[in-house]
């Protein structure tokens, strides 16, 4: 007699589900990080001249379906490690936005100075650039794997409190990204407007409906039926309104199917699309923000453990965590992709869920690797409206907010604790998150620590929980009494 397979609980981090249940899951955590997985090469193959107008059409598609399959294999070492590399925890990966503002820098650098050298053309400049940010991304890959093994040794400077604060952060810088997308995308030119506005509310409210209304599969598959619901409402808005303004550009909220038609069935992923160059000038101030993103993925890491799980990230899982990191963005470089690490994204899904399985996301990042081998399927999810994709990341970037206060509060927010907090997100995440403030700083801190708001808040909370002497237990219980109420 055949033995049937025991499936487990979505909420169970081991064991199977059902592909009825475990493909949905896995597709929802695919939907969450779709869009932030392209953009950055997006921008960064735009700062290098890889456009259409410039010829290399080809080039761009072969990157963006590579970044999507490198994401899903990353993911599954994440999720099912081989020997130290990956944490076995619930954790995306996905090409790194935070690496934008030092790579676009780098680019331009490396474009001016080949222009004026050997370099006849300017696409050949750009083509030069991009292959000189894949050589420091491979080495600085490298240098982040090496930091990982270092973890459990420098994990007393990572309490809950400096890891509660940096996952804060993450969810702060995240929050401004959530509301571009409801609004439609700032970048487009009906940003803001009410057909996006209502469009992103439908979806919203969906999600609260099935998480709230309902019990089982509409319950925890609320954001992939808010999403699908999206869909669905901007296709029909595309049948009874007009898709185009006076000037004859299309809306943001259209869903354009015609692209889906016109990606190809198949198409082979390539080794090295660009070749890779290795120029100290463009590895140096890569090396700094590979560790700085290493201090990002404990947070996620932290993030991941105490959203879905309820508890803190143990040194083996934070070291596999960062090793995966690094060992992933360098096989990334060799498929010309940029950085690949955690994506917070996930992290506030898996907050706002509890779905912890590893087989569900698993079906996720098969999926991912479909994208990459079958572009008609990941061309039906790059079609998304972004105030779609909005209505379901303001809650999944603010619960990553909520994780992050569970995370300090675990231990008795003290006077100590609170300086920590305080300090690190109202002058560390403030004056990263107002880039302007460092304008008259040396460039470079203002690609490192400008944009985000993380990689300041993080360091400020690291270095004053080592500086600011511990409370004694009697001083503690001073300050219970003090907050006691009058009687």
């Amino acid at each position: 007699m055949e033995k049937k397979r025991k499936h487990t609980s979505p909420y169970d981090l081991n064991g199977t589900l059902p592909l009825r249940i475990a493909v949905p899951l896995g597709l929802q955590h695919v939907l969450a990080m779709f869009v932030g997985n392209l953009s950055p090469l997006l921008v960064i193959m735009g700062v290098c001249g890889i456009t259409e107008a410039a010829g290399l059409g080809n080039l761009r598609v072969s990157l963006l379906q590579n970044a999507m399959l490198i994401a899903g294999l990353i993911t599954m070492i994440q999720l099912y490690p081989i020997g130290p590399i990956g944490a076995r925890l619930p954790i995306v990966m996905g090409t790194s936005s935070g690496f934008i503002g030092i790579n676009r820098a780098i680019a331009v650098s490396m474009m001016g100075g080949v222009t004026a050298g050997t370099i006849a053309t300017s696409a050949e400049a750009g083509i030069y650039a991009y292959g000189a940010l894949m050589g420091a991304c491979l080495i600085g890959g490298i240098f982040e794997g090496a930091l990982g093994f270092c973890i459990k040794p420098l994990r007393k400077f990572f309490p809950p409190v400096v890891t509660g604060t940096v996952v804060i952060a993450i969810g702060l810088s995240l929050i401004s990204v959530g509301i571009n997308f409801f609004g439609g995308g700032n970048n487009n030119f009906d940003f803001g407007s009410l057909p996006n506005l209502l469009l992103g509310l439908f979806v919203l409210i969906s999600i609260i409906v099935f998480k709230h209304a309902f019990k089982g599969f509409p319950s925890i598959a609320s954001i992939l039926i808010g999403i699908v619901l999206g869909y669905i409402a901007s296709t029909i808005m595309g049948l009874i309104m007009p898709t185009t303004n006076a000037e004859g550009q299309v809306y943001s909220w259209v869903t354009n199917w015609s692209s889906v038609g016109s990606a190809s069935w198949f198409a082979v992923p390539q080794i090295m699309p660009v070749k890779i160059q290795f120029n100290i000038a463009a590895i140096l101030p890569m090396l700094i923000m590979f560790i700085v993103t290493a201090v990002e993925t404990i947070g996620d890491t932290s993030g991941v453990t105490e959203g879905g799980l309820g508890r803190e990230a143990t040194d083996k899982e934070l070291a596999g965590s960062v090793i995966c990191d690094g060992v992933g963005s360098s096989i990334a470089a060799v498929f010309g992709v940029l950085p690949n690490t955690s994506f917070s994204q996930n992290v506030g899904l898996v907050g706002m869920t509890r779905i912890v399985n590893r087989f569900a996301i698993f079906m996720g990042a098969i999926f991912l690797v479909l994208c990459g081998l079958f572009p008609k399927i990941g061309a039906i999810i790059s079609i998304m409206p972004q105030s779609v994709l909005g209505g379901a990341a303001v809650l999944m970037f603010a619960s990553i907010i909520i994780s992050g206060i569970n995370l300090i509060t675990k231990e008795k927010l003290s006077i100590r604790n609170t300086t920590i907090v305080a300090v690190a997100l109202g002058l560390g995440y403030g004056v990263g998150s107002h880039a302007t403030v460092l304008q008259a700083m040396p460039t470079w801190m203002g690609y490192i620590f400008g944009g985000s708001g993380i990689v300041p808040a993080a360091l400020i909370a690291i270095v004053l929980n080592i500086v600011l002497p511990k409370e004694k237990k009697e001083d503690q219980n001073k300050v219970d009494i003090l907050d006691t109420p009058d009687i």
